[in-house]
């Protein structure tokens, strides 16, 4: 059996976990919303129309952060068309998707729902057809006490409270050219500076975030962020990314590998604001929200075909990717990732949360079902909050992918493992520096015999499980990792 030495010590401390990057996002795309967290006629479902199982299973889930509208639904969307009496609400052509819109779930069911998941709101504005008009006002109406327009309006429609969002989008994927209302970078630049700094007079105690580039792929990455950044870098406090890994064809070592370029990525992305940070002479860092992250089964046409097929229809089942085991552990590498960046990577979205790239799938009408995705994610959102530590492992060996967490309240360490190899299992022997090894909590397992395995209704091959492969040896912990795998290590100081 091969061998890894990982050293890890006390005082070498990347950052400090903000719970806010155990969000999650709900798009108007495909069931995510409809027959996802809503269906009123469900038997699930509450006097709202909020299916409960799904409640139950997103707070299970860890879900701190949820963003909303969108997306690319949001460079189309009237937020006004999403509140006030639902019988008087409109039906709309929802351009990014070829559906058919009800507006019968807007701004305030989503503020009511996103309490009864007890997670924080994220909302975009719209800077695709819209612009700073609406942006304020939509802010005026959530945000705002009373005694204006789009308060009062908030106010007839039951909501006497101002919700006071924190977090706004200052749009979504300008640099795409598939988004409604793309922009080139000094056009995208002048109307999110000019929207952060109305928006900021109504309120200077929101936290804005202006529109990274929506993948590493793009041509003009990293160009985009510098020249965006000139004009915003003053007036936003995050930076968003977005990124989606396909490439199921390349072989599973390369397939888990990429979680590896999403570090390079958030690396340039960071050099990049320092760059600007410098040019500007300016005392503030920029942070990043990571507001779109996942795995996509799928190929970008399929997901065009879909639509067309289905076109202006209510809802449509779209991009309803079936996640394998496989997926599951790129997808954990990609959350271990944001871990790995903590000092700089404040919020992350993983997209979607329901039936589109979800981790939790719904039958309309029926029950729910967890993807192997779900299963990661759940454990590093419980267990995954305090220092991560800055380990040290012989780089050759890339195989193993480690992250180690210190719970100091509870003197405890948390290490999440990948072993990515396909063949081989690796026994490390962590090596603790100001620490001492006391018992081993828990070791969570989760592997599956054939990469292609996945999970459905009735059926889930694919969960974790406690198993005895850990041991404390002279203050140090040593652990067997068995190829291809997902572990938790909780180990009591």
């Amino acid at each position: 059996m091969k061998k890894l030495e990982i050293i890890i010590n006390k005082n070498y401390k990347i950052g400090e976990i903000d719970k806010r990057i155990y969000g999650s996002f709900v798009e108007h795309m495909g069931r995510v919303v409809y027959t996802g967290i809503y269906e009123p006629n469900h038997p699930c479902s509450d006097e709202e129309g909020f299916r409960t199982d799904v409640i139950e299973a997103v707070k299970n889930l860890g879900i701190t952060t949820v963003r909303y509208p969108g997306g690319n639904f949001v460079s189309a969307y009237n937020w006004e068309d999403g509140v006030g009496p639902k019988e008087q609400r409109p039906k709309r052509l929802e351009l990014a998707w070829k559906a058919i819109e009800t507006n019968e779930f807007g701004t305030n069911e989503f503020m009511k729902w996103i309490k009864k998941v007890e997670a924080e709101p994220m909302l975009a504005v719209n800077l695709g057809i819209g612009g700073i008009k609406e942006a304020v006002q939509y802010l005026e109406y959530c945000n705002f006490p009373q005694g204006t327009k789009y308060s009062d309006m908030r106010r007839q429609h039951g909501v006497v409270s101002p919700y006071k969002v924190k977090t706004w989008c200052l749009g979504n994927e300008m640099d795409g050219p598939w988004q409604i209302g793309h922009k080139t970078p000094e056009e995208y630049g002048r109307i999110a500076q000019e929207t952060a700094k109305s928006m900021k007079v109504i309120d200077s105690n929101i936290e804005l975030v202006s529109c990274g580039s929506s993948l590493n792929t793009m041509e003009t990455f990293p160009e985009w962020e510098a020249k965006t950044l000139d004009y915003t870098y003053e007036h936003v406090d995050y930076i968003s990314l977005h990124q989606y890994f396909a490439g199921q064809d390349l072989g599973t070592e390369r397939f888990l590998a990429q979680a590896d370029d999403m570090d390079r990525y958030i690396k340039t992305v960071i050099a990049t604001c320092d760059y600007i940070k410098a040019k500007k002479r300016s005392v503030k860092t920029l942070n990043i929200s990571f507001d779109e992250w996942g795995v996509w089964a799928y190929d970008s046409s399929e997901t065009v075909k879909q639509c067309n097929e289905v076109e202006w229809q209510v809802a449509p089942p779209i991009s309803e990717m079936v996640y394998t085991f496989e997926d599951s552990l790129l997808f954990a590498g990609m959350l271990l990732v944001l871990l790995k960046n903590a000092d700089r990577v404040k919020m992350a979205c993983q997209s979607l949360l329901t039936n589109v790239s979800a981790t939790i799938m719904t039958k309309q009408g029926g029950e729910l079902w967890l993807q192997p995705t779900y299963f990661p994610f759940s454990q590093v959102a419980k267990y995954g909050h305090g220092v991560v530590l800055d380990i040290r492992a012989d780089k050759a060996n890339q195989m193993i992918d480690c992250v180690a967490v210190y719970r100091e309240e509870l003197k405890e360490i948390v290490l999440f493992v990948i072993n990515r190899s396909l063949n081989e299992n690796i026994e490390i022997e962590v090596n603790l520096q100001g620490f001492k090894a006391e018992r081993v909590l828990e070791h969570s397992l989760m592997k599956c015999e054939d990469p292609k395995m996945t999970n459905a209704l009735h059926h889930e091959a694919i969960k974790p499980y406690n198993v005895e492969h850990t041991s404390i040896r002279n203050g140090n912990i040593t652990s067997n990792i068995v190829k291809l795998s997902w572990n938790m290590i909780r180990i009591g100081l």
